[in-house]
C-alpha cells in the first residue's frame, strides 16, 4: 500500500510523528483554507463575514453525519488491518463511503430547499446579511457530497497508516481555493464580482478537485481499489460503523447545535459580534484543528496496535501524543493571549470591532491546553472503539454552555460572558476526559492476562 506505515512496529515516537505530521499539516492547511475565505470576505465587511459564518454553522452540523462514517470506518478499517484481515478492511471502507454518500445527498436536499428558514434562525438585523447567507448556504450545500467524501477518504487512508496522500490532496485544494477566492469574490476581467456567492463557488470547486485526487489514488490502492460503491451494503458492517461512529456523531451535532444557539445569542449584540465570533474561531482553529489531526493519527495508531493485541504499545502511544499536544496547546495560548490584536486585524481591519476581537481571542486563549488534551483523549478512546465516554462528557459540558452563557452575559461581562462560558466548559472537558482515560487504561491493564503484559514490547 503506497505511503502506508505499519503502526504496530518500530519506535513509537518516530512512527507516531511520521503519521501525525502530515495529518497536522493537513489540518493547518484546512485552517488556512478557511482563513483564506475569511481574509477575502473580511474585505467585504462584517456583514458578509457574519453571513458566511452563520451558513458555515450548518456545514459544521453536517460534519456530525460525516463523523458516523469517518470515525466508524476509520476505526474498524484500522482494526481489521491490524488483525491482517485485508478483505474485511476493504469491506468496511466500502460501507463507510456508501453510508456517507447517502447522508450527504439527503443533507444537500435539506440545505438547498430550506436555506431561507434555516438562516432565519439567527434573526439577523441587516437584509444584506440574510441574502448573502442564503446564497452561500445553497451553493455550498449543493456541493456537500464532495466535502463528505473527502473527509471519509481522509479517515480511511489514514487508518492504513498513510497520512501523506490526504496532505497532498488537501494542499492542492488550498492552492485552488486561494486562486479562485479573489477572482470569484471581486471579479476579474469578464468574470463578474459574486461576493459571498463567489466564496462558496470557490470552496465547492476546490473540494471537487480534492475528490478527484482521492479517486485517482483509490484506483491504485490495494485497500480502496476493491471498493464497489454500487454493490449491496453489508448490514453487519454498517451496524459496526454506526456503533462506533454514532456517539461521536451525536457529540459533534450537539456541539454544532449548541454553537448555533450561542451564535444566536451573540447576534443579539449585533451582526458585528457574529463576525467577531466567526473570525475568532477560525484563528483559534490553529490549536483545535491541529489537535484533531493528531487525534486522528493517534486513533489509527491505537486501532492497529489494539487490533494486533498490543495494548501496552497503544497506551504508550497515547502518553507520547499527550506530551506533544500539551506543548502545542501552550504555544497556542501564548499566541492568542499576547498577539490577539495583530492577528484579528489581518481579517477585519476595522478599529471599531477590534476590542471585541481581542477579548474573544484572549479569553478563549486560556483554554487551549485543556481543549487539546480533550481532543487527543477522545481520539485515544476512539482507537479502542470506546466512543461513548468522551461523547457523554463532551455533550453534557458543551450543552452547559447555553445556561452559562445566558447567565454570564446578563452580568456586567455582557458579550465577554458568552466567551467565558466556552472557555470554562473547555477547561472542564479536558480535565474530566484525561481522568476518565487514565481510569480506563488502568482497568484495561488489569483485565489483560499477565503473560500478555509480559510479552508486550514498547520502544520509544
Amino acid at each position: 500500500m503506497k505511503h502506508a506505515i505499519d503502526l504496530t512496529r518500530g519506535n513509537i515516537l518516530a512512527v507516531l510523528t511520521k503519521l501525525a505530521m502530515p495529518i497536522m499539516a493537513t489540518s493547518l492547511i484546512q485552517m488556512a483554507y478557511n482563513l483564506t475565505d475569511m481574509i477575502w470576505i473580511g474585505r467585504l465587511g462584517a456583514s458578509a463575514v457574519a453571513a458566511v459564518g452563520s451558513a458555515g454553522m450548518f456545514m459544521w452540523l453536517a460534519s456530525g453525519f460525516t463523523t458516523i462514517a469517518r470515525t466508524g470506518g476509520q476505526v474498524m478499517t484500522g482494526q481489521m488491518l491490524g488483525a491482517k484481515e485485508q478483505e474485511r478492511a476493504s469491506l468496511y471502507a466500502q460501507n463507510a463511503l456508501q453510508f456517507g454518500i447517502v447522508f450527504a445527498l439527503l443533507y444537500t436536499v435539506v440545505l438547498v430547499a430550506f436555506a431561507k428558514p434555516l438562516i432565519g434562525f439567527y434573526r439577523f438585523n441587516e437584509a444584506s446579511t440574510v441574502r448573502d447567507a442564503i446564497i452561500y448556504l445553497q451553493i455550498v450545500g449543493g456541493g456537500m457530497v464532495f466535502s463528505f467524501v473527502n473527509m471519509i477518504f481522509t479517515g480511511l487512508i489514514t487508518a492504513a497508516g498513510n497520512s501523506k496522500t490526504p496532505f497532498l490532496a488537501t494542499s492542492v485544494g488550498l492552492v485552488a481555493n486561494i486562486i479562485l477566492d479573489p477572482v470569484l469574490i471581486f471579479g476579474f476581467g469578464p468574470i463578474p464580482a459574486l461576493g459571498a456567492g463567489g466564496a462558496a463557488i470557490a470552496t465547492v470547486g476546490a473540494q471537487i478537485i480534492v475528490t478527484l485526487m482521492f479517486v485517482r489514488y483509490c484506483l491504485r490502492d490495494s485497500l480502496l481499489k476493491r471498493v464497489r460503491l454500487f454493490s449491496r451494503p453489508d448490514g453487519a458492517c454498517i451496524k459496526d460503523i454506526v456503533r462506533i461512529g454514532l456517539p461521536s456523531a451525536v457529540q459533534e451535532m450537539i456541539f454544532a447545535g449548541v454553537a448555533m444557539v450561542i451564535a444566536r445569542m451573540v447576534a443579539s449584540f449585533g451582526d458585528a459580534a457574529v463576525a467577531v465570533q466567526r473570525v475568532g474561531s477560525q484563528i483559534e482553529s490553529i490549536s483545535w484543528m491541529t489537535g484533531q489531526g493528531f487525534a486522528s493519527a493517534l486513533s489509527s495508531f491505537i486501532a492497529q496496535n489494539y487490533g494486533a493485541g498490543d495494548f501496552h504499545r497503544a497506551k504508550k502511544g497515547y502518553h507520547t501524543a499527550v506530551s506533544i499536544i500539551i506543548g502545542w496547546g501552550l504555544f497556542s495560548t501564548a499566541l492568542l493571549v499576547f498577539c490577539a490584536g495583530p492577528l484579528f486585524q489581518i481579517f477585519i481591519p476595522d478599529e471599531t470591532i477590534l476590542p471585541m476581537g481581542i477579548s474573544y481571542l484572549v479569553i478563549l486563549g486560556y483554554s487551549q491546553v485543556f481543549m487539546c488534551v480533550e481532543i487527543v483523549a477522545s481520539g485515544a478512546f476512539s482507537g479502542f472503539g470506546k466512543t461513548l465516554p468522551p461523547s457523554i462528557v463532551a455533550t453534557l459540558l458543551t450543552a452547559a454552555r447555553i445556561p452559562a452563557a445566558m447567565w454570564l452575559s446578563s452580568t456586567a461581562l455582557g458579550l465577554d460572558g458568552i466567551w467565558w462560558s466556552i472557555t470554562i466548559s473547555s477547561i472542564l472537558k479536558g480535565i474530566v476526559l484525561a481522568i476518565l482515560f487514565w481510569m480506563y487504561e488502568r482497568r484495561l491493564a488489569r483485565a489483560m492476562p499477565q503473560s500478555k503484559q509480559e510479552q508486550s514490547t514498547v520502544s520509544i
